[in-house]
């Protein structure tokens, strides 16, 4: 080897490291912008929330009760954040997923292969649906809270502008909701830039307050925590009520795993997002000391007069992004509710032409946008929401863990002592931080469990209604292989023309219902036929070498063939992109799928007097099937080759 040869082999010895640190650093920035904003904009309202003097059970202003807070928001952080969901929760993921949705997943396959314990599985799947139903609450509440209170500096920058707050609130959010149909992958460059900006910023105000009073570090020592929770339990039960703000968006580290991975996340919390957290909750904690009136907007007024407008401005952009996060998780958990049988099927744009996990679902988008301009306006202050917030937050955070835990005994066979010596303590802290949310049930805390209650009612009944659907469906389409014994025996006077047709079915035992009725009404069929059954895995994405299955039912001498694509349940369905997958020799004949036809049944439901649900369910199941997104659309059929019949099914 010649020296140049070696220098050159060297330098690309020395690039390649470097590119894969590079790599690794975007994606990290990239988690900044996404997963960071909801956590990361809690400063702005939780100690203030703490010490609120309009809240029903007010906590005290003193030097001792300001070192316990400041210690249990520290040590609340610790527990839920770094323990519950870094060190442990983020190990259970489905094919590098995670979140509720994923852990719901994990439990259905479980079940399927344990039949013994199937009902405690399907207990626990209804409690994490329920935990998923909880996020549809965040994703109204938290654009409405986070906005309000970033706006609500200007109070401080000038009072007389008080009264602005709300209408320009109101405009953020509306001009949000407006772009989502444009997607967020031209903006979302800036979104990690900006949250890095962010963290530099509260950190260093931190650092400027902890400086004037460095004895408020003593805080960090969790004997301040335990003490105040101990010594002054009436007090300190109270304020756990708004402590837990500190920990919203805690989820979302956990559910936009897939898009970043578990140590991207992980290194954005522990070298940037903890320690700015931290510093500045401190620093506010160290201005309260000097001047107990400094509690009516701690986190603004850590900087001085010269930068406290610019400090509004950095906050809204931050909580904006924040709110974004939030609204593209509603959009994904929505999603995947739909693809596996929770919610219909709803029609979702993809945004983006390279990275997946960006869609848009209209009816979530405009749903959640009357929503938030109702809480705006109703509720009008971010301390007056913060009632409401907390049981979001503190509902998801103890299902997860429930969920976590059982997923690791009967997976991954982790002992049971082991289990209870994690699940006991963890367990408890949620169950106290629920205890003290439940204390502000008329004060707004109801308002979340309502929302997660009808989420939960439409999903559950839409899941119900489906199975009823289905078993009604298949007995109407009749067996596949006594239809085609019928078509061979020539009783029937069928006539077949050249093509291709493809007809779509849920199964490989029953005959389409557009078959059927083309046969038994037309009295035709065509030379080539595809019956295609549709599964949705439990898995976020299905390879592409498992997506095509070619299935011998014996029909081969008949011109059809039956055929099953997989897709996951984060993929958007494309049928004609899979059938392309096929080779010539898989399916029963030239398949002109240039020219072929695509058949499609369409159901109309009507309420029937059979027993199989409440009344009112039907009546809920009927109404919810309205948003059914068009099949076509979803399934990237051509138009212009596609045939709806229709028919119908009494519930």
């Amino acid at each position: 080897m010649t020296d140049q040869q070696a220098e050159t082999a060297e330098a690309a010895e020395t690039r390649a490291p470097n590119a894969h640190n590079a790599a690794k650093l975007a994606v990290v920035v990239g988690a900044l912008g996404v997963v960071f904003g909801d956590i990361g904009t809690s400063p702005i309202y939780t100690l203030q929330t703490v010490f609120n003097p309009e809240d029903p059970h007010p906590v005290p202003v003193s030097d001792h009760n300001v070192y316990g807070v400041v210690s249990l928001i520290f040590w609340s952080v610790m527990i839920i954040v770094t323990a519950t969901y870094i060190l442990l929760a983020m190990h259970a993921d489905n094919d590098g997923e995670g979140g509720v949705m994923a852990l719901i997943t994990l439990l259905r396959r479980w079940r399927a292969t344990h039949p013994g314990r199937r009902r405690a599985a399907t207990v626990l799947a209804a409690v994490g649906l329920f935990g998923a139903s909880l996020f549809f609450g965040d994703g109204m509440i938290t654009p409405a809270i986070s906005v309000l209170s970033a706006v609500e500096g200007l109070k401080v920058v000038e009072p007389s502008l008080g009264e602005y707050v709300v209408p320009i609130t109101a405009v953020i959010i509306i001009v949000l909701f407006l772009v989502q149909r444009r997607g967020t992958e031209t903006v979302g460059r800036v979104f990690g830039p900006v949250m890095i900006a962010w963290f530099t910023v509260i950190g260093a105000a931190g650092i400027v307050g902890i400086v004037e009073h460095p004895a408020i570090l003593e805080a960090l020592s969790p004997t301040y925590a335990i003490g105040f929770l101990a010594g002054h339990f009436h007090i300190a039960f109270f304020a756990l009520a708004a402590i837990v703000l500190a920990v919203t968006g805690a989820e979302a580290l956990y559910a936009d795993m897939g898009h970043f991975g578990r140590k991207a996340i992980s290194r954005g919390w522990l070298f940037l997002v903890l320690p700015a957290g931290t510093l500045n909750y401190m620093g506010q904690g160290a201005l309260i000391l000097k001047d107990h009136a400094n509690i009516s907007s701690p986190f603004f007024l850590l900087v001085p007069d010269w930068g406290r407008l610019p400090l509004v401005l950095l906050a809204t952009a931050a909580t904006v992004i924040a709110s974004q996060a939030v609204i593209t998780g509603a959009y994904s958990v929505a999603s995947q509710a739909a693809r596996l049988g929770y919610l219909p099927r709803l029609r979702v744009t993809h945004t983006s032409a390279t990275t997946v996990g960006q869609i848009y679902v209209p009816f979530v988008n405009w749903l959640l946008f009357v929503s938030v301009l109702t809480l705006i306006f109703a509720f009008r202050s971010s301390a007056a929401l913060a009632y409401a917030y907390g049981m979001t937050v503190t509902g998801t955070i103890s299902i997860t863990t429930l969920l976590f835990f059982y997923v690791a005994h009967y997976r991954w066979n982790v002992p049971k002592w082991l289990i209870a010596l994690g699940a006991v303590p963890l367990l408890a802290v949620d169950l106290l931080f629920i205890a003290a949310n439940l204390t502000k049930l008329v004060h707004g805390a109801w308002l979340p469990l309502l929302i997660a209650l009808v989420a939960f009612t439409v999903m559950t009944t839409w899941q119900r209604g489906r199975e009823v659907v289905t078993a009604e469906r298949e007995r109407a389409e009749g067996s596949l292989q006594e239809f085609i014994d019928q078509m061979r025996s020539g009783t029937m006077p069928i006539r077949t023309v050249p093509g291709t047709a493809i007809f779509l079915n849920r199964g490989g035992v029953s005959a389409p219902l557009a078959l059927r009725a083309n046969v038994e009404h037309n009295q035709v069929r065509h030379e080539h036929v595809v019956i295609v059954a549709i599964d949705t895995e439990p898995v976020p994405r299905v390879a592409e070498e498992d997506r095509v299955t070619v299935n011998d039912l014996g029909y081969a001498d008949d011109g059809i063939t039956h055929v099953t694509i997989k897709f996951g349940y984060m993929e958007a369905p494309d049928v004609p992109a899979a059938l392309a997958q096929l080779e010539p020799d898989e399916s029963e004949g030239p398949l002109d799928l240039d020219k072929a036809s695509y058949f499609l049944s369409k159901i109309e439901l009507r309420r029937g007097k059979a027993a199989t649900m409440a009344g009112w369910r039907k009546q809920l199941f009927l109404a919810t099937s309205h948003i059914t997104a068009d099949a076509a659309e979803h399934f990237g059929l051509p138009r212009d080759r596609t045939v709806i019949i229709g028919s119908h099914i009494e519930l």
